[in-house]
């Protein structure tokens, strides 16, 4: 039995999700549908980072076990399987104790903002045409860094056993017709970055102060935070691994 991590990507514009779910196609699904079309064997994925409905992933991981050789001309063909907004990027034969989960250090998102109406971003960026100041949200995004218990910004009836994040990075930069925040931590709670975007967007449009959003944070109560941010605009940008990991 050998050990392989899956390196994929995808939108997820049609996809109920990433990790599997009773008649509902989430990425998951999709893999293990191909991987046992082309192999003929049963498969059981385990997925480095779970993405919500509609979200993007430039970067995520599975890793499965088999018996079966995986080589790098199954890229190809499992491909050809997959439908297009799913694609494997790379296979790799890992040691027995990788876990494709756990071993993660960190992740990268971004979040996506156009300021005008344009056809070819609607399922890859929030329409956002209202007025903001860029630097109330640079102030905001820095903001972030001082703090680690980031309870108000995790959606209820998740279950993990703390709230305690390390943001390494937290910034809003200008882009042709929008914005974009990019944030990475060591780990993320459900909804987080939704969650964090809505809220700082509220500070750019002056309808709450940093203070306000300060003491949103030191609440640790998310009925105060803004998640109505929609899906399309996230993306999984990088799971982050420890340095000479994958060699």
């Amino acid at each position: 039995m050998a050990r392989y991590f899956l390196e994929v990507a995808y939108m997820g514009t049609h996809y109920s999700g990433f990790q599997v779910q009773d008649h509902h196609r989430t990425i998951q699904s999709e893999l293990t549908r191909s991987l046992e079309v082309l192999f003929r064997a049963p498969f059981a994925l385990t997925g480095s980072s779970r993405t919500d409905a509609g979200v993007h992933a430039l970067q995520n991981f599975f890793h499965v076990d088999t018996e079966l050789e995986l080589t790098d001309k199954h890229v190809y063909n499992l491909n050809a399987i997959l439908l297009p907004d799913v694609a494997v990027k790379s296979i790799r034969r890992m040691p027995d104790e990788a876990h494709c989960r756990f071993d993660a250090i960190a992740r990268a998102y971004r979040y996506h903002i156009y300021r005008h109406k344009d056809p070819f971003l609607k399922d890859r960026g929030w329409l956002y045409p209202y007025p903001l100041n860029k630097a109330l949200l640079d102030e905001a995004a820095g903001v972030l860094m001082d703090y680690r218990d980031f309870t108000s910004f995790s959606k209820r009836n998740t279950q993990v056993k703390t709230f305690q994040c390390t943001i390494e990075r937290s910034a809003w930069e200008t882009v042709d017709n929008g914005l974009v925040y990019r944030v990475k931590a060591n780990r993320f709670l459900r909804g987080m970055v939704r969650g964090l975007v809505g809220t700082m967007l509220k500070v750019g449009r002056e309808q709450i102060s940093i203070d306000d959003f300060k003491q949103i944070i030191e609440a640790r109560n998310c009925t105060l935070a803004d998640f109505t941010t929609p899906p399309q605009g996230l993306f999984l940008e990088a799971v982050i691994y420890p340095d000479g990991y994958f060699s």
